[in-house]
């Protein structure tokens, strides 16, 4: 599994068997958030100093930007006629909401993702 992979299914970046975090359902309440501090698999830390996800910040930033985008031009080009503003506000509002969960999870994958290198061999080291 690659490391691009790896943060998709949210695995450890180094040897992408581990999981980041503790439930794979982001949805679970109470577990959403709750991510594991080392791999199970090659033992590495994955939080390298307090505060290190404030990063993961930029890359949640930037999903949000490019759905909002999207969802903007779509509505200008096929729905503005049809449908007030107000609701489509309000429609993306609970999008933002409802993929919260899945865009956390993601932006701290690929986060630490850029500063754990991609090492396969050391699968099963602890």
């Amino acid at each position: 599994m690659g490391k691009l992979k790896s943060a998709l299914a949210w695995k450890c970046p180094r040897c992408g068997e581990g999981d980041l975090f503790e439930s794979n359902n982001p949805y679970k309440p109470g577990k959403m958030m709750v991510m594991l501090t080392h791999c199970s698999n090659c033992g590495v830390r994955y939080e390298k100093e307090a505060g290190f996800f404030y990063g993961a910040m930029y890359i949640s930033y930037m999903f949000n930007i490019a759905f909002f985008v999207i969802a903007t031009v779509a509505w200008y080009l096929f729905i503005e006629d049809l449908m007030d503003w107000r609701i489509y506000i309000s429609g993306y509002v609970l999008f933002t909401l409802a993929i919260w969960p899945l865009i956390y999870r993601f932006s701290r994958a690929i986060w630490i993702m850029l500063f754990i290198k991609y090492a396969p061999e050391k699968r099963g080291e602890r």
